[in-house]
């Protein structure tokens, strides 16, 4: 007896065993019942769900002689036999992957001119019509338009905006769906049923879900199985023959991070890649999984599952020990994993990370696990300031006001920058500046450390900031230590990074000049241009007390230079090049001479 794989042996025949397409078939049924049938439609939908199958149904009762009171062939009439004996000249089938061209078109098109020979109808059913080339579409677009009363047009294709907007305009257009896994795994248990073969339903589960919406897909998958499970459809033999991991592995994963079992969970990985299976694969298997989980905590979702009872059950118990927010960041880090994954030149390391951040989710704060960051960090630091804090005044930080009001006082770190002042706009390269109103010492607040420009700002929108004098006794006192060259540029650098982000453009051309001392305690510095110096004559007075306190000396005067414009040099052309050349070495030419070489 000749073999027939199940997808060809099962096809529908009629439009009640059409699976998953109820209301389609529905349609079809009342407008055979009714006559009302229109000169073109459109099958469009995911492969393998039933599209050709329902236009050769609809063809064969649209012609059948005595149709039943459902809409259905009788499968009894000469129309309907000679159908089903593949000798039927009223209904043809035309594969456009392969009759593309306007000439195959035309063929057809002269065919529609003859009438039927028996019954009402000449019907064309036309696959994968999206194949069909424009100067096709075009020759195919008048007829399809205007046909002959004896003429249905039923067009089918898996890629409906491939085609162009006129043809669909002309088309009743029906939308297949993809089939579920429920309607798949009772159709495969009818055709196990039917073919006397054994089978577990999370087996017939796994081959729907590895189908991906189509039937013929499943129905080809549950040969293969079969063939494979000599006659008893097994789970553990399902995945082992389709290669599929083990939805067990990716239940253990989510147990294991609930209690922060990384070490378990890297050997679980090692064993899953050392059987053959990608990480990316895992990663999506197991998103998928987590998906599955949170659907399952709420009732209301539980019909989104598309899983067997068995698993249904299983998603179910897991949902009560997971929390919700575990599931959410677990669901964002391996989203995150898989978009990074392609790019990654260490996948199974980013795997690994992946795993182990989603492990210490559930992770107490203050517990201590490996690859967790801490998060009482801050008290942290907080604890060794207090214990390295000297007890001796904290340094203070002058507050300049425009016009010659009492300066404030705000509390300042070591090493701190110092927000230039707003002075009034002066040409003048250099000056004396005003030494710093001294004020009581008081004591450090941690809640100060490490504030920044933009919070000393903060402080005051009426004041500028500038670096003042130290406040102890020792400091008040009239300083002028000498420096060195190294300790200008040092502190010339450390002034620059400090500067505000406002100021971001001086200070980066600032850190690029070199200023140097030519006579103690006199320093000048040297800028491009005038542009660059009036920016700085702008911060001047600013510049010139941070320089008096970092280097401990009250005498400091500060010249700005405008550097001498280089002369314009000429660019010379290549002759030109070679010109001056030669008039400095004669050997040149004398070369060129003996090989008689033109200059290119």
């Amino acid at each position: 007896m000749e073999y027939i794989v199940s997808a060809r042996k099962y096809r529908p025949i009629t439009f009640d065993t059409v699976v998953g397409q109820a209301a389609l078939t529905t349609t079809l049924k009342n407008a055979v019942k009714s006559g009302k049938l229109a000169h073109a439609y459109l099958f469009c939908g995911p492969r393998g769900v039933g599209k050709t199958t329902c236009a050769r149904i609809f063809a064969k009762a649209i012609n059948c002689q005595n149709p039943t009171a459902d809409g259905e062939a009788c499968n009894a009439c000469e129309s309907c036999q000679s159908f089903n004996e593949q000798r039927s000249l009223n209904i043809f089938e035309l594969d456009a992957a392969s009759n593309n061209s306007v000439e195959h078109i035309k063929t057809l098109m002269e065919q529609t001119r003859i009438p039927p020979q028996l019954g009402k109808y000449k019907v064309f059913i036309i696959d994968e019509v999206h194949m069909l080339s424009t100067s096709a579409f075009n020759a195919f677009l008048k007829t399809l338009e205007e046909p002959p009363a004896h003429v249905i047009f039923i067009l089918a294709t898996t890629e409906k905006h491939k085609i162009l907007p006129t043809i669909l305009s002309r088309c009743q257009i029906y939308d297949f769906e993809r089939m579920t896994v429920r309607n798949t795994v009772d159709h495969l248990k009818h055709v196990a049923e039917q073919e006397g073969i054994a089978y577990e339903e999370e087996a017939l589960a796994v081959i729907a879900e590895k189908a991906d919406g189509g039937m013929r897909d499943a129905l080809s998958i549950f040969d293969q199985a079969a063939s494979f499970c000599q006659g008893n459809i097994t789970y553990q033999k399902v995945i082992e023959d389709l290669n599929v991991l083990d939805s067990e592995n990716y239940f253990q994963i989510i147990d294991l991070s609930i209690n922060n079992k990384v070490s378990d969970i890297m050997v679980l990985l090692n064993s899953i890649i050392n059987k053959g299976f990608d990480g990316g694969l895992m990663i999506q298997g197991l998103a998928k999984h987590v998906r599955n989980v949170l659907m399952a905590k709420d009732p209301q979702t539980l019909p989104l599952l598309e899983v067997s009872d068995q698993q249904r059950q299983r998603y179910q118990e897991q949902a009560k020990k997971a929390e919700t927010r575990f599931l959410y960041q677990t669901l964002r880090l391996m989203n995150q994993c898989d978009i990074n994954y392609r790019q990654s030149s260490n996948k199974r390391l980013l795997v690994e990370l992946t795993l182990i951040e989603i492990a210490q989710i559930t992770q107490p704060d203050d517990g201590v696990s490996a690859g967790r960051r801490p998060k009482r960090l801050k008290s942290l630091f907080k604890t060794l300031i207090q214990q390295s804090q000297p007890k001796t005044a904290a340094p203070q930080v002058a507050v300049a006001e425009p016009a010659a009001s009492t300066p404030a006082q705000a509390p300042k770190e070591q090493g701190n920058p110092s927000a230039p002042s707003n002075p009034r706009n002066s040409r003048s390269a250099s000056g004396p500046s005003s030494p710093s109103t001294p004020s009581t010492p008081t004591a450090p607040k941690l809640g100060n450390i490490g504030f920044s420009w933009s919070n000393l700002r903060g402080k005051s929108s009426k004041m500028n900031i500038i670096p003042g004098s130290l406040a102890d006794k020792d400091q008040q006192t009239a300083d002028n230590q000498p420096f060195t060259q190294e300790d200008l540029e040092l502190q010339w650098l450390s002034m620059c990074n400090r500067m505000p982000q406002q100021f971001s453009g001086i200070a980066a051309r600032m850190k690029n000049m070199n200023p140097v001392i030519t006579e103690m305690p006199q320093i000048e510095v040297t800028v491009d241009n005038e542009l660059v110096q009036k920016e700085m004559q702008d911060i001047f007075k600013s510049i010139l007390k941070t320089l008096k306190i970092y280097l401990h000396n009250d005498g400091i005067t500060l010249t700005i230079l405008v550097s001498d414009k280089p002369a314009s040099q000429k660019i010379l052309t290549r002759r030109e090049q070679f010109e001056e050349m030669s008039e400095k070495n004669p050997a040149v030419e004398a070369l060129r001479q003996a090989f008689d070489l033109e200059l290119a």
